[in-house]
């Protein structure tokens, strides 16, 4: 590395739970928010006075890209993003997301997620810095055209690469051809790449995510009769010394949105901290009497969690688990997903019988579910059991969980800073 005036690029990578962003090079991203932002809505009058719902009036969101607007220009809308904006409960704040079933339907949010990126987190000036973009691994045309579009036109950035997310994790992992099973917040995706490509007739989806298994945990604890107060709802009065009161908050202004995001930010904290993959594929009878775990609420009281710590990630292997619990039986397609090990020997069976061994062989975990305790061992069990005789399985996975979590941003932060890829940037002019 010369000690020039090198100008490092930026990677980001925009999930549909957090997104990722940082200079290439390091080995974990700078940045790290929510990707759902919360949004207000504000009248404006028709003398071009604001009106706003019980708030003084707000100028509207810099940049906010003209001609793209979704709404009339009647009503604009104050949009917050990152994790301490949204902690802040606002009233008439509604939580909304960019992505719809994995797809981004609204560009003017991730206009804004990318705007809070660059200016309020890394402190950079897109204009001086090559972008890197992770982007899903099934990303249609239009989808890629608008990103550069933006990148392009709003951000005027030198230049621009973007990359798939099956693939970077293959590169973080240090190998050109593997199979990649990310499970992240929205979905879970399998794709094979070989040599550096994704092998499209290959790629197996499941709307499943960690998001799903928040949900799930929810609904099974609340169905116990465990309420979940969010955190804005009560405050704590210490009535003696490590005795602590709670007095309730009543906030009517809150939207349903806002409260809903508050509780799964509890569950799924929750579920982070107790769940683990049953060895054996999971059965009411023999779980019955586990012994339970303890979890302090934020409001203070203890719940005990039993059973549900192995049910709840056990649906990622086998989702008919989804009817019993309570709450979740409207979810029409669970005997049309498939579980992981099912997911995997499709994906597989549809790729090439020359490559199909070294897929086997190098079957690689990315994303925050799949960073939950012994999914790898129980995967491999199962793989061990369904797949041919012939194939050697072996699933890798980091051993470090931020690692595993981030191994997309990291792929994109490797392969920005080798010499070698510096000429595949390409610019606005091509």
């Amino acid at each position: 590395m010369y000690g020039g005036d090198e100008v490092s690029a930026i990677v980001i990578d925009l999930g549909s739970h957090t997104c990722k962003a940082g200079y290439a090079g390091e080995d974990a991203p700078k940045a790290v928010f929510p990707s759902v932002v919360g949004s207000i809505e504000q009248l404006e009058a028709v003398n071009g006075a604001k009106l706003d719902k019980g708030l003084e009036s707000i100028s509207d969101p810099k940049g906010g890209l003209k001609g793209f607007d979704s709404e009339k220009s009647k009503t604009k809308r104050k949009l917050y993003v990152g994790s301490q904006a949204l902690g802040f409960r606002r009233d008439y704040m509604e939580v909304i997301s960019p992505f719809k079933d994995g797809v981004v339907t609204d560009w003017d949010i991730v206009d804004n997620i990318w705007a809070h990126a660059f200016k309020e987190r890394l402190l950079i000036d897109p204009k001086e810095h090559p972008m890197l973009i992770a982007e899903p691994t099934s990303n249609s045309l239009q989808q890629r055209e608008r990103t550069a579009e933006l990148m392009f036109e709003n951000y005027k950035v030198p230049a621009l690469f973007v990359a798939k997310n099956a693939v970077l994790t293959s590169f973080a992992s240090g190998r050109a051809t593997s199979l990649v099973v990310d499970s992240g917040g929205g979905s879970t995706t399998v794709a094979p790449v070989q040599d550096g490509y994704v092998l499209q007739k290959g790629v197996a989806t499941s709307p499943i995510g960690g998001e799903f298994l928040t949900e799930c945990m929810m609904k099974s604890l609340e169905s116990k009769g465990i309420i979940f107060k969010p955190r804005y709802s009560f405050k704590r009065k210490e009535v003696r010394s490590g005795e602590f009161q709670t007095i309730d908050l009543d906030f009517p202004n809150t939207t349903e949105s806002y409260k809903l995001y508050s509780q799964r930010v509890i569950a799924s904290d929750i579920k982070e901290c107790v769940c683990r993959v049953p060895d054996t594929p999971y059965d009411e009878s023999a779980y019955a009497n586990i012994p339970m775990t303890s979890y302090e609420l934020p409001d203070g009281q203890i719940i005990e969690i039993g059973a549900d710590r192995f049910k709840v990630p056990d649906i990622l292997f086998n989702p008919s688990i989804i009817q019993t619990i309570p709450g979740m039986e409207n979810f029409a397609d669970s005997s049309l997903v498939s579980g992981l090990p099912q997911m995997v020997i499709e994906s597989i069976n549809k790729c090439d019988v020359d490559i199909r061994r070294e897929l086997f062989s190098s079957i690689l975990l990315s994303g925050g579910t799949a960073s939950m305790q012994q999914l790898k061992e129980r995967l491999e069990k199962d793989l061990m059991e369904e797949s041919p005789q012939a194939a050697r399985v072996k699933v890798l996975a980091s051993g470090n969980a931020t690692e595993r979590r981030f191994s997309v941003w990291i792929g994109g932060s490797i392969l920005a800073s080798l010499g070698s890829f510096q000429q595949m940037w390409f610019s606005k002019g091509e």
